[in-house]
C-alpha cells in the first residue's frame, strides 16, 4: 500500500469519526426513546459505523511506517474498540441476548457481513513477539519434565537388542525369499502362457477386444472421477484445483509485508533512540534554566506568603505533589483565607453532629425518591449511557486536525520521525528536575523557618511522631496481613512458573488463529426474531464474541480498564464443535499463557482444601505477574459433581473446590 493510500484510509476514518461524535452529541441533548426497535436500530447503526471507523484505521496503522503517527492511530483505535464494547453491552443490556443481527441494517446500508468482522489489530501480534522467551522457557520446562509431545526413548538390556535385531534380520531375510519365490512363479506363468498362444497361434480379433476393454475401462473410471470431483467442488464440500496453490502476487504481497516489518521496527528503534537523545540534550542545555528558574519561583512564593500572612508556609508533600500543588495554591491573599477557613473549621466540627441526624431523614427520603424516579423510568424510555472512550476519540480527532490533516511531508518521504513534534520529553525532564529542588527547597524552608521565624515545633513534632508512630502501626499490621494471605512469600515467580509448568497447570497453547474458526454469517436471524422465533447463533457471531470478550480486552490496557469488562465466559455445545480450538485462539492471538484447572487434570495434584488453597494461590499469582492470562476449565459441570460416598476414596478432595473465582481473566 502506498504513502497515499494509508493517509486516505487514516483521513476517511477521521471524518467518518468525526462526523459520529456530532451524531453523539446531538443524541445527548435528544429526550428518551420510548420504541425498543428504535432504539436498538439506532446502537446497531452507531456499532456498524464505528466497526467501519475500526477497519480503516486498523489498515492505517497497519501499513503506517512513522513511529509518531503510529501513536495517535493507535490511541483512537483503542478508543474506537472501547465504544464498540460499550455499544456491544448497550445492545445486550436493550435485547437481553449476546447476539444480535443487522442483516436488515446491512441491507440499508449496502454493506456485507465481512464489513463487521472484528479485526486483530496488528500491534496485538507485535506485543505477542515480546512473549517468545517465555515460551521458550515454558518448552524447555516441558521438555526436562517430559511432558513434551515427543515419546521418550526407554533404555533396553543388550540381551534384549540383540534377539531384535535377530527378529528384523530374519523378517528381511523371509521378505527377500517371499519376492524372489514371487518371480519365479510369474515367470512360469509367462513361459506356460507364451506356450499355449504358440500351439493355437495368435488371434488379432481376441487381442484387439482385450485392448479396447482395458482402454475404454480406464476412460470411463477417469470420466466418473471427474464428474464427481465437479460435484464436489460445486456443493462446496473440495476446494477447486488451483486453491492451495499461491499465485506470483500473493508471495509478493508477502515479501512486501515481510519487508515494511522490518522498516516498521528499524524506524521504531530509532524514534526510541532518538527520545532519549533529546531527553540527555534537553537536560545538558536547559537543565540548569529550568532549576534556577523553579527555585527562584519558590522563593518568591515564600517572600509573598510571609510579607501577607506573617509566616511562611509548609511545603507540600512529594504525594500531594510538591512545588506543583504550592504553586496551585494561588496568591498569597487565597493562603490567607484558607488559614482563616482552618479556624472557622474548628466551630463547624460542632454543627457536623446536627448535620449527621438530618442527613439520616434525608437519605430515607432519597431512597424513596430513586425507587420512584426507577419506575418512572421504565414509563420515560431508553437513552444512551454515558461513555468513557468519547474524550479520548475527541482528543485524537483534535490532534489529527492540528498537527496531521495539513502538514506537508514532502521532505519526509522515508516517513522518519519528526524531532519538532516530541513535546513530552520536556515535560518529563521538568518533571525529574522538579522532583530534586523540591528536595532542596523543602531543607530551605526549615532553616528559613528556624533563622527567621524560630519556631520551635517541639509539641508539633511530638504530635506528629505520635501520628506516625500510628500509621506505621497500621502499616505493619496490614503487611503482616498481607504476609500471612501470600502462601508464598519466599518463592519466586520463575520458581512458581516451573512448579505449575511440571504438574501440567501451565500448558503450551496451540497455535491457532481466530480466523481459522471459520463460519458463515446468519442472513434471515432479524426476520424470525420479527415473527416470534429464536434464531440460533451462528459460528460467525461466536467468532465475533470471542473477539470482543476475549481477544480485545485482554489485546489492550486501555480497553481492559475503562471498557465494560467480562471476566469470565462460558462456551457450551457437544463434543467437535471447537470450544478448546476457540481457547487456544485467544491465546494464540494475544499471547497469554494458558493454565488447564480442568477437574480431570487437578486431581490427585494438590490433595486436601490447603493443596487446593495452595493451588489457586499460585496459579492467580504467577497469571497476575505475567499477564495476560487465560485460567481454562474443561468440563465445567464435572467440578460440581456431587461425589458419592463410595467413589470418595478414587476422587480425593477435588470435588470440594469451587471455581468461581477461577475464571478466565479476559
Amino acid at each position: 500500500m502506498s504513502d497515499a493510500t494509508y493517509n486516505k484510509a487514516w483521513k476517511d476514518a477521521q471524518e467518518a469519526l468525526k462526523v459520529l461524535l456530532q451524531r453523539e452529541r446531538e443524541d445527548k441533548s435528544l429526550k428518551p426513546e420510548q420504541d425498543r426497535g428504535t432504539a436498538f436500530k439506532t446502537l446497531a447503526t452507531f456499532y456498524i459505523k464505528y466497526m467501519q471507523v475500526f477497519h480503516n484505521l486498523e489498515m492505517a496503522y497497519d501499513e503506517t511506517v512513522c513511529p509518531q503517527k503510529q501513536l495517535v492511530i493507535q490511541e483512537v483505535l483503542e478508543a474506537v474498540m472501547g465504544r464498540i464494547l460499550e455499544l456491544k453491552n448497550d445492545m445486550v443490556t436493550l435485547e437481553k441476548s449476546e447476539y444480535h443481527y443487522f442483516d436488515d441494517i446491512l441491507q440499508d446500508l449496502d454493506l456485507l457481513p465481512e464489513d463487521i468482522e472484528i479485526p486483530i489489530p496488528r500491534y496485538f501480534v507485535i506485543e505477542k513477539l515480546k512473549g517468545l522467551e517465555r515460551e521458550k522457557f515454558l518448552a524447555q520446562i516441558l521438555f526436562k519434565a517430559g511432558l513434551q509431545t515427543q515419546k521418550p526413548v526407554q533404555s533396553m538390556a543388550f540381551e534384549e537388542a540383540i534377539k531384535m535385531i535377530q527378529v528384523a534380520e530374519r523378517a528381511r531375510q523371509d521378505r527377500l525369499r517371499a519376492t524372489w519365490m514371487k518371480q519365479i512363479y510369474l515367470e512360469e506363468k509367462r513361459y506356460r502362457r507364451a506356450k499355449f498362444w504358440g500351439k493355437i497361434g495368435p488371434n488379432p480379433d481376441h487381442a484387439a477386444t482385450c485392448i479396447q476393454k482395458i482402454w475404454r475401462g480406464f476412460i470411463q473410471r477417469k470420466k466418473i472421477e471427474k464428474m464427481r470431483e465437479e460435484e464436489m467442488i460445486f456443493l462446496g464440500m473440495c476446494p477447486p484445483p488451483h486453491f492451495q496453490t499461491t499465485s506470483t502476487s500473493l508471495i509478493h504481497a508477502r515479501k512486501v509485508n515481510t519487508l515494511q516489518g522490518e522498516v516498521q521496527q528499524r524506524q521504531e528503534e530509532e524514534y526510541q533512540k532518538a527520545l532519549v537523545n533529546i531527553k540527555d540534550r534537553l537536560k545538558e542545555m536547559e537543565g540548569c534554566h529550568i532549576k534556577e528558574t523553579l527555585q527562584y519561583q519558590i522563593r518568591q512564593c515564600f517572600i509573598e506568603s510571609r510579607h501577607i500572612v506573617g509566616k511562611f508556609p509548609d511545603y507540600p508533600t512529594e504525594e500531594a505533589g510538591g512545588s506543583t500543588a504550592l504553586f496551585s495554591q494561588k496568591t498569597p491573599e487565597q493562603v490567607a483565607a484558607e488559614l482563616a477557613a482552618k479556624e472557622e473549621a474548628a466551630l463547624q466540627k460542632k454543627t457536623k453532629k446536627e448535620k449527621k441526624e438530618k442527613g439520616k431523614e434525608k437519605k430515607k427520603g432519597e431512597k424513596k425518591e430513586k425507587t420512584e424516579k426507577k419506575v418512572k423510568g421504565e414509563k420515560e424510555g431508553w437513552k444512551m449511557a454515558p461513555s468513557n472512550f468519547l474524550p479520548m476519540m475527541e482528543k485524537g480527532s483534535r490532534q489529527y486536525e492540528a498537527v496531521w490533516q495539513n502538514r506537508d511531508e514532502g521532505w519526509n518521504f522515508p516517513q522518519e520521525c519528526d524531532p519538532e513534534l516530541i513535546k513530552e520529553k520536556r515535560e518529563e525532564v521538568e518533571e525529574e528536575i522538579r522532583v530534586q529542588t523540591d528536595k532542596l527547597m523543602r531543607q530551605e524552608l526549615k532553616n528559613l523557618k528556624l533563622v527567621v521565624d524560630k519556631e520551635n515545633d517541639e509539641e508539633k513534632k511530638g504530635k506528629r511522631s505520635e501520628g506516625q508512630s500510628e500509621k506505621k502501626g497500621k502499616i505493619k499490621k496490614k503487611k503482616k496481613s498481607r504476609i500471612e494471605e501470600d502462601l508464598t512469600p519466599n518463592r519466586t515467580i520463575d520458581s512458581l512458573y516451573k512448579e505449575l509448568a511440571e504438574q501440567g497447570l501451565l500448558i503450551k497453547a496451540k497455535t491457532v488463529n481466530l480466523s481459522d474458526y471459520v463460519g458463515e454469517y446468519s442472513y434471515a436471524g432479524s426476520v424470525l426474531r420479527q415473527r416470534g422465533i429464536e434464531p440460533v447463533p451462528s459460528l460467525a457471531h461466536v467468532r465475533q464474541l470471542i473477539a470482543l470478550y476475549g481477544i480485545l480486552p485482554l489485546g489492550s490496557q486501555a480497553v481492559h480498564e475503562k471498557a465494560p469488562l467480562v471476566k469470565a465466559m462460558l462456551l457450551a455445545g457437544p463434543t467437535g464443535v471447537g470450544k478448546k480450538m476457540l481457547v487456544h485462539a485467544i491465546c494464540t492471538e494475544t499471547g497469554a499463557n494458558l493454565f488447564n484447572l480442568t477437574a480431570s487434570n487437578i486431581a490427585g495434584k494438590y490433595p486436601g482444601e490447603d493443596g487446593l488453597q495452595m493451588m489457586l494461590h499460585m496459579v492467580f499469582k504467577v497469571a497476575k505477574k505475567l499477564q495476560p492470562s487465560v485460567v481454562w476449565i474443561g468440563d465445567a459441570e464435572k467440578t460440581f459433581y456431587k461425589v458419592p460416598k463410595a467413589e470418595e476414596k478414587s476422587y480425593g478432595n477435588t470435588s470440594s473446590c469451587r471455581m468461581k473465582e477461577s475464571s478466565p481473566n479476559c
